[in-house]
């Protein structure tokens, strides 16, 4: 399991490579790795920030693309904070732009923490 978002990114990476390399054929697109690697990062990141610590971390590919699935030591929901347009702030946008970049998303809670599960296309 990794360490941190850069472990996780890297697992991703390796991951995309391996599985488009053996295809023989083009990889997806750089803006939808870069997303790919945002959303993973975004929800590594929150784990170990606001969850309590990352307690499961799983990435594979499916029929419907990257399938992201991590796990954290909170029972808390994730939060998108709201902004005041007028004021500038730092930080707050990780969920939501987890939920604008995957396909799917899904929280699943269970005593001692939760699971979300986040669903990436890759075309």
């Amino acid at each position: 399991m990794p360490r941190n978002a850069a472990a996780a990114r890297d697992v991703v990476t390796r991951l995309l490579e391996t599985q488009f390399c053996a295809l023989g054929g083009e990889g997806p697109a750089d803006v939808v790795v870069a997303d790919a690697l945002l959303v993973t990062s975004e929800l590594v990141t929150n784990a170990v920030r606001h969850g309590g610590g990352l307690t499961g971390f799983a990435a594979e590919i499916t029929d419907d693309g990257l399938l992201l699935t991590v796990a954290d030591a909170s029972t808390r929901a994730p939060v998108t904070e709201k902004r005041d347009p007028g004021v500038a702030s730092v930080g707050g946008y990780g969920w939501l732009l987890v939920r604008r970049l995957a396909t799917r998303v899904s929280v699943t809670y269970f005593p001692g923490g939760k699971h979300i599960v986040a669903l990436v296309a890759l075309s």
